[in-house]
């Protein structure tokens, strides 16, 4: 098997699976028929290959994940939908991901500031300090996500979510990816985007105690700034809680964002793991043959015939 790892995520009322080459999207539509989407990746790395080092790749990667985020859960809501439904312009997706990325910052960087100006008189270790911030980040997130997992919508794509993490980890351990072996395995993973936030929350506390004790606005500035490091440090932990042989250490990093995932995903039904199992064979089919015509061209008088 491959020793790629594919991703994914949940969109409405689909999956969408990132593969080495490829992309796919599966959404059941109203008539319950299931619609695949193809697209071939073309990744920022492969045109500056300086952005696959370490830490630079993970701050690529936050970016180009969020904008094939908008763009997947833009063509599920459209598949979904009625036909006459169109996906979101270039210019509403570049509104949409300016408004989420605002939203996030005023959530877990401004608010969290603020607070800490009114608490910081009493407190007199800088230490203290940023481990009482970033208890509060954590504490934000942790309510919010909560919070929307009540909520109906939400428990469908939660739903999704798991189906996605029950097909990976099949595929993972070599089992068939049939609607009875995906249910068997767990709808956790340690690779999860709910991990990754986590761990971005705890790193942007150690990487921040660096820097002291700033007013306001330049605390605020110093968190939006240290972001691409964060980012891309936190990615490198993901990446290693996420191997088979990985370090205790990592393991243990992993599991606060792996006990979240027990709110950001729920148990799918039979016809949701069936749209997750087409996403990730879809991809795994397209990214095999991609292999199978790069071979071809660069040694072409080595094809087998049997």
């Amino acid at each position: 098997m491959s020793k790629f790892r594919y991703g994914g995520q949940a969109v409405i009322e689909g999956v969408m699976m990132r593969g080495k080459w490829f992309s796919s999207i599966a959404v059941r539509k109203m008539n319950n028929e299931i619609t695949v989407r193809v697209d071939a990746l073309k990744p920022w790395s492969e045109r500056f290959p300086i952005l696959k080092k370490p830490v630079l790749r993970g701050a690529v990667a936050l970016v180009e994940t969020l904008i094939m985020g908008i763009k997947s859960l833009s063509y599920s809501a459209s598949e979904y939908g009625e036909e006459e439904e169109e996906q979101l312009t270039t210019k509403e997706l570049v509104l949409t991901m300016g408004f989420a990325v605002l939203l996030t910052v005023a959530l877990f960087v401004v608010l969290p500031a603020f607070l800490i100006r009114l608490i910081q008189p009493y407190i007199t270790s800088n230490i203290v300090l940023n481990l009482v911030e970033g208890l509060i980040k954590v504490s934000f997130f942790v309510a919010y996500i909560i919070a929307i997992s009540w909520m109906k919508d939400i428990q469908r794509v939660f739903q999704y979510h798991g189906a996605e993490h029950k097909s990976i980890n099949c595929y993972e351990a070599g089992c068939e990816l049939t609607v009875g072996e995906v249910r068997r395995h767990s709808r956790i993973h340690a690779r999860c985007g709910t991990n990754f936030l986590l761990i971005v929350l705890f790193t942007s506390v150690i990487v921040f105690s660096f820097f002291g004790r700033p007013p306001l606005l330049q605390r605020i500035l110093i968190h939006l700034a240290i972001m691409p490091l964060v980012a891309g440090l936190s990615y490198e932990v993901i990446r290693q809680a996420g191997k088979d042989d990985c370090h205790p250490v990592f393991k243990w990093l992993a599991k606060p964002g792996m006990a979240l995932q027990y709110f950001t995903t729920k148990e799918p039904d039979d016809s949701q793991i069936e749209v997750a199992i087409r996403a990730l064979q879809t991809v795994i089919q397209r990214d095999a043959s991609h292999n199978e015509e790069r071979k071809v061209k660069q040694f072409p008088g080595s094809s087998t015939h049997v």
